[in-house]
């Protein structure tokens, strides 16, 4: 699956990639390093992803962290 995408970090010394060409409207697909398993952010975040995974994106990308706030509360109250 990822290999007919064009990878892209938004920033030097990220570890989370992002899918530059999906070809779909509305798809933001990422996977944290390269050969990392790729992620659908609207349909995974966070709950697929590990915990270091998570912390590593939850870093590298803080307005996801805040658009996302309740699903992240969400998780914490499990």
């Amino acid at each position: 699956m990822s290999s007919s995408y064009m990878w892209q970090k938004k920033n030097e010394g990220d570890t989370v990639e992002w899918a530059s060409n999906t070809g779909r409207v509305g798809v933001f697909l990422f996977r944290v390093g390269p050969g990392g398993k790729v992620y659908n952010l609207f349909e995974d975040y966070p709950q697929k992803l590990t915990a270091d995974e998570l912390a590593t994106f939850n870093r590298e990308n803080p307005f996801w962290v805040e658009f996302f706030a309740d699903r992240l509360a969400a998780m914490k109250e499990l």
